[in-house]
């Protein structure tokens, strides 16, 4: 017998495993499971069917007659900052357009921010982001662009999460503006070397007006060579080398594929690189949207997150990234879900979250609602109930 504590959750109308063995015709890859249960013992799944099947527990969870769902995985966020753009904003949705410039103003408040200012900064978003179903989240560096900067961000950043991100390549820093090449050098040398301990990623804004397709190579390169995986944000506001540079490095995701020729489309097909689309950023510019149907009839893994930081997207709730992508994006509720749990843990290279299944970490997300499909169906209304993480409720 086991000497951890265990739950069942019984009486759960739909219970999304994201086990594509369960999926019985309509072609769902949610695996679901009508009125199910759910057994928790420790910080693991340890049993689902169905409740009548349910087998005996130390504690009883009454679900209601409403859905559970795998925590959202959100696998691309910026949390280490300070100030907001709240100007910038409401200027740009009175006819301004959006450019990477306004990275700079956050730059400036982030260095000028103690480290209890950042943290505290940190763990209000992920706080917000728990009550809304996010179990597991990444988030970047990218807003100091100085050693002691960059590297003080991840530091704070892997107190709260492994998914941490190195992205000294942002922009080109302010102090460099005149010498990219020399920036360039700093971030794949002295910077590279006092971030690499704190991180498990290294990312490139590869864009006009930020890193081209050598810089971000050499970038992207240099981290491979410190341990560091690859992600990239790639084909955001332009056509460019970004997505067939992370498949060429296999990358494990490229993020934002807003403007996709059909050779990318085909390069993503073909490898391991998951296409993370950003729908909070497009709604957030104004910008064309992502055509994720196309990708997903490539055979492309698609993954959704929040893009959360305080320029061009800063919201941190994935049901509401999901409802803009089955409104805007071509997705089905089916395959928006599937990407904001399933496919963002795709996009970390992880297999132990994202799913409801034997082995699997206990995290779950309990809705307000019999049916997954009612977090597009009933877009901003605040559905989640109830959140497990690691087989401890804490919402």
């Amino acid at each position: 017998m086991s000497s951890t504590v265990s739950t069942v959750i019984t009486n759960i109308a739909t219970l999304v495993t994201n086990d594509p063995s369960l999926s019985l015709g309509g072609g769902s890859p949610l695996g679901l499971i009508q009125d199910a249960a759910v057994v928790i013992d420790g910080d693991r799944i340890a049993w689902t069917g169905e409740t009548s099947k349910a087998p005996a527990t130390d504690n009883r969870v009454d679900a209601g007659g409403r859905a559970v769902l795998p925590g959202f995985v959100d696998s691309h966020s910026h949390l280490v900052f300070a100030g907001d753009r709240t100007q910038e904003f409401n200027a740009r949705m009175s006819g301004r357009a959006y450019s990477a410039g306004g990275i700079r103003t956050t730059v400036a408040a982030t260095r000028a921010a103690s480290d209890a200012e950042l943290e505290a900064n940190l763990t209000r978003y992920l706080d917000e982001a728990l009550r809304q179903g996010t179990t597991t989240f990444e988030t970047k560096s990218g807003y100091g662009l100085t050693v002691a900067d960059e590297s003080r961000a991840l530091r704070i950043a892997a107190a709260h999460t492994d998914e941490v991100t190195y992205l000294g390549a942002h922009i080109v820093s302010p102090d460099y503006a005149d010498d990219p090449a020399a920036y360039v050098a700093l971030v794949t040398g002295e910077m590279l070397n006092a971030c690499a301990p704190h991180a498990r990623w290294i990312d490139v804004f590869c864009e006009k007006g930020a890193f081209d397709g050598d810089q971000a190579r050499a970038i992207l390169t240099a981290g491979k060579a410190k341990g560091l995986h690859p992600r990239i944000h790639a084909n955001q506001l332009s056509y460019g080398p970004g997505v067939q540079l992370a498949v060429e490095l296999d990358a494990a995701s490229a993020d934002h594929c807003t403007h996709l020729t059909d050779a990318d489309v085909d390069a993503l097909a073909a490898g391991r690189t998951v296409a993370t689309l950003l729908p909070g950023a497009e709604f957030s510019t104004r910008a064309e949207w992502p055509d994720a149907r196309r990708l997903l009839d490539a055979g492309v893994t698609v993954a959704l997150s929040t893009d959360c930081n305080p320029g061009s997207s800063f919201t941190s709730s994935v049901p509401f990234c999901i409802a803009l992508a089955v409104r805007d994006m071509g997705m089905t509720p089916d395959e928006a879900v599937w990407a904001a749990t399933a496919g963002g843990a795709a996009a970390l290279r992880r297999d132990d979250v994202g799913r409801i299944a034997v082995g699997a970490r206990a995290d779950l997300t309990l809705l307000d609602a019999p049916s997954h499909v009612h977090l597009a169906y009933r877009p901003g209304v605040p559905l989640v109930r109830g959140v497990w993480r690691r087989g401890v409720r804490v919402v």
